[in-house]
């Protein structure tokens, strides 16, 4: 208890850092119209082309901004964004883009056409090492040129003057728009980052807080390490009289008890998530003030397939078919999530290729044509996992489920979280716990990610017939058959089990009663620009836990 207790005092003190009058309180927040929310952990980046984690795209969301938006009212369709209009040709292989001449860097300076063909060549240079650089072989010649086959002229984009861009993809792709809702198509800034340094250089500083230049709702006011890191009304951004909040903080608590305390104690206005332990009675007895709702994502255990025993299909496949997945959503999570047994979660038009069930008898056999009989032999392994009470009683429920099933020891090792994110990119790892949400509403986003080094693989694993079938599903021009060649993909993936499902997610956050106009959505992306603070502070069951007892 002394050891909960200190957390708590240094999360309020996190949380009261700072001077001049900053808003402390969720009550002085909405006077003031600084939305403050945990956002779990730090971000590793502040290069929009280097972000790879959930924490680092929410900032994003508020800082920067594409050619297109997410629709507020539709996660299945897209509105203007630095583009006031696009129009595909007949096979939809090429789009043609106007850039609004109001659209602004937050330094003032304008945006044209040539940030865009600027930003997707650094986006697709190799000495860049981004982690999504694949999401841009979409692009005629995107994957040669990354390659260094080709000459920058070769890539399909163009911008035939300052507002007009030219983009031509490898094929068609109707979905086209969604798809740059991601914010690896989003541009940065050239002339702030070569004023700085070197364009690839991971040290240049014009990410720091003084020389970051961005184009979204909102720019950077003050990053704090370990901290916070907040941002304030960018007045340069084209919508900007639109923009209802004045600053948005983030918090990087990793503790799910911590930051449920803090939101009791009226110190937050969203929760990055809620212990499992106090879901029910959140969901009984405070439901105007809990949101429970499914992502599209999933989580699952990736597994270092270049490491021995792990390298052995069979292994792999056991650890999943030993897997309770029904038990670890009800006893474990108890937040409404659903076992998933393929590697994308139900996406609507979509047929989940399922290769997994509880099956230990089978499980056992595997393990035992590995080589490995009663798990006699089998070596100790070790489970990464981040620091969160979540994560430690999942892992240990596995590490039993795989105990009793196969007769196999397994190790937690807990790290943070962006400790984590290293060693997985560096496969410093047996088997790492994981999470991908959707980039986009299709399933490509999930099977994609398991391409030959892909910047998302991280398991080494690699199969040339799953590659060729994800490059065929990117030509093909019907619908209805690009789907099915994905699914063949999946299928294959999910057999040789890179990767073990584990279940489908939802998210359980805690909404302060002065927040207006929250949404929850599928991708789970915080649409800042249309958010907004009540003060007076409407009253709620929040008033009743405001007064109870820690």
């Amino acid at each position: 208890m002394r050891i909960l207790l200190t957390v708590f005092t240094c999360a309020l003190a996190l949380l009261g850092a700072g001077c001049g009058g900053d808003p402390v309180s969720a009550q002085e927040g909405a006077e003031r119209k600084i939305f403050l929310i945990n956002n779990r952990s730090e971000p590793r980046f502040l290069d929009l082309q280097r972000c790879n984690s959930v924490a680092e795209h929410q900032i994003m969301l508020a800082l920067s901004e594409g050619l297109v938006a997410e629709k507020k009212d539709s996660e299945l369709e897209v509105e203007p964004g630095v583009a006031e209009k696009w129009v595909p040709n007949e096979k939809a292989d090429v789009w043609t883009f106007t850039i609004r001449k109001n659209a602004k860097w937050s330094d003032g300076v304008g945006i044209t056409a040539h940030d865009f063909v600027w930003s997707w060549r650094r986006m697709l240079s190799k000495e860049l090492g981004s982690e999504y650089t694949t999401m841009l072989f979409l692009l005629k010649n995107g994957e040669p040129f990354f390659k260094k086959e080709v000459t920058a002229e070769e890539l399909g984009v163009k911008a035939l003057d300052d507002y007009t861009l030219e983009v031509t993809l490898v094929g068609p792709t109707p979905h086209f728009p969604s798809i740059i809702c991601h914010t690896s198509w989003w541009p940065v800034p050239r002339h702030a980052i070569e004023k700085h340094g070197s364009i690839y250089d991971v040290m240049n500083p014009w990410t720091q807080q003084e020389n970051l230049v961005s184009n979204g709702p909102f720019k950077m006011k003050r990053y704090l390490f370990k901290q916070y890191v907040e941002v304030q009304r960018n007045p340069h951004y084209w919508d900007a009289a639109n923009v209802k909040l004045d600053g948005v903080r983030f918090y990087p608590i990793d503790k799910d008890l911590t930051e449920e305390r803090l939101f009791r104690r009226g110190q937050l206005h969203a929760t990055y998530a809620t212990p499992p332990s106090k879901i029910p009675r959140y969901l009984t007895d405070h439901s105007d003030i809990v949101r429970n709702y499914q992502n599209l994502a999933i989580r699952f255990y990736r597994i270092n397939t270049t490491r021995k025993p792990l390298d052995d299909m069979r292994v792999r496949q056991a650890l999943g078919f030993a897997l309770d997945r029904e038990s670890l959503v009800k006893n474990v999570l108890r937040a409404n999530q659903t076992p998933c047994y393929g590697l994308t979660p139900p996406i609507a038009g979509y047929e989940t290729a399922n290769f997994f069930s509880l099956d230990v008898a089978k499980a056992q056999q595997l393990l035992a044509e590995a080589g490995f009989p009663g798990g006699r032999g089998f070596p100790e392994l070790e489970l990464l996992i981040a620091k969160s009470e979540v994560e430690v009683s999942m892992a240990e429920a596995v590490q039993a489920m795989w105990r009793k099933a196969l007769g196999i020891s397994i190790h937690i090792k807990q790290v943070d979280f962006t400790v984590q994110l290293t060693m997985q990119h560096s496969k410093e790892y047996d088997i790492a716990v994981a999470g991908w949400s959707a980039d986009y509403y299709d399933p490509a986003t999930f099977v994609d990610m398991w391409l030959t080094d892909g910047g998302n693989n991280e398991t080494g694993w690699s199969n040339k017939e799953f590659d060729s079938l994800v490059a065929a599903a990117t030509q093909c021009a019907d619908a209805a058959e690009r789907l099915r060649i994905l699914n063949r993909a999946e299928a294959i993936a999910a057999r040789e089990a890179p990767v073990v499902p584990i279940y489908v997610y939802t998210r359980t956050r805690l909404i302060h009663p002065a927040v207006k106009n929250f949404q929850p959505r599928a991708l789970d992306n915080w649409l800042w620009k249309h958010l907004d603070l009540a003060c007076p502070v409407p009253p709620s069951s929040m008033d009743a836990l405001l007064t109870a007892q820690d």
